[in-house]
């Protein structure tokens, strides 16, 4: 029922200060996401992970960094989405190259592709690998929703499984559940529930950097037909979602990692990282969720 695992984090690229990438502490992140925070899969290179400000050569290490860290215990899924189909194509060939278990397609932004161009896109990355795809649908951000119809049509590729669900439309999101075997990952974290109410398999958070292991408590109580102990975990983490986007989610999570005393680092403009009151503000919103700060 998940293919990739349940739990899943959206996992920021660790930074050294001169805004180089910290391999090693991807490798150190990740193995505390797995054996600590309880991942069961995690996203490497996708937007939390600043993919459009990281080059294909860093991608690709990023991928193998992982894996060889806790790809024997965990699925790794490499964002490989642009809005160039042929730039898209090739990630998705590297990531298959280096190991990764699937890849995260993100809707292609600014572009606004009409429906049936993004069909095309779509069936022409899933044409040009092996791998099972996660279709990203988050229209904030790329600008163009995937429609349900769409969604319908795309389910027939025998390489695209599954739906990242960030468009917040419980609705038509119910209506491509029933029409498909389309596995579907929350990818709106304060959504994570009610995503799970309606069908959806797990999640692909953000604050699973900081609450995974509780977000996996939770999965297993909603399965377990625990929905009380499940709504409870929902209500405690409330405040951690909201501290977490205050602002950009990897802007958040950084200094998250940062006050934890994990491998975080700096971010890539056109980012900035958070400033003093934010983190103060995380400070309290961790504490109050229940997130025991060194």
């Amino acid at each position: 029922m998940a293919p990739f695992g349940r739990m899943m984090t959206a996992m920021i690229t660790p930074m050294a200060a001169d805004g180089a990438v910290d391999y090693d502490g991807a490798a150190r992140l990740a193995t505390y996401l797995v054996d600590d925070m309880r991942n069961e899969g995690l996203v490497v290179n996708g937007t939390t992970g600043e993919a459009p400000t990281t080059t294909d050569e860093e991608k690709e290490r990023l991928v193998r960094v992982v894996l060889e860290a806790v790809g024997d215990r965990a699925k790794v899924v490499a964002g490989v989405g642009t809005n160039v189909t042929a730039h898209t194509i090739e990630l998705a060939r590297q990531a298959q190259n280096a190991g990764a278990h699937g890849l995260l397609v993100v809707t292609p932004y600014y572009s606004k592709p009409a429906q049936n161009a993004l069909t095309a896109h779509f069936t022409a990355v899933a044409d040009s690998t092996d791998l099972p795809i996660i279709i990203y649908d988050i229209p904030g951000r790329s600008g163009s929703p995937v429609r349900t119809e769409t969604l319908v049509h795309l389910a027939t590729h025998p390489n695209i499984i599954g739906v990242k669900d960030a468009k917040d439309d419980i609705g038509g999101t119910s209506h491509v559940m029933a029409a498909t075997d389309l596995v579907y990952y929350s990818g709106t974290d304060m959504l994570n529930l009610p995503l799970l109410s309606i069908g959806a398999c797990g999640f692909i958070s953000v604050v699973g950097h900081v609450v995974g292991d509780r977000l996996l408590e939770m999965i297993s109580a909603f399965e377990a037909g625990r929905t009380e102990d499940a709504r409870r975990i929902h209500m405690e983490v409330l405040r951690v979602y909201d501290g977490i986007f205050r602002n950009q989610g990897v802007v958040m999570a950084k200094a998250a990692m940062d006050l934890l005393g994990l491998p975080g680092g700096p971010v890539r403009l056109p980012l900035l990282p958070a400033s003093e009151a934010e983190r103060m503000q995380l400070l309290d919103d961790l504490a109050a969720g229940g997130v025991k700060i060194p």
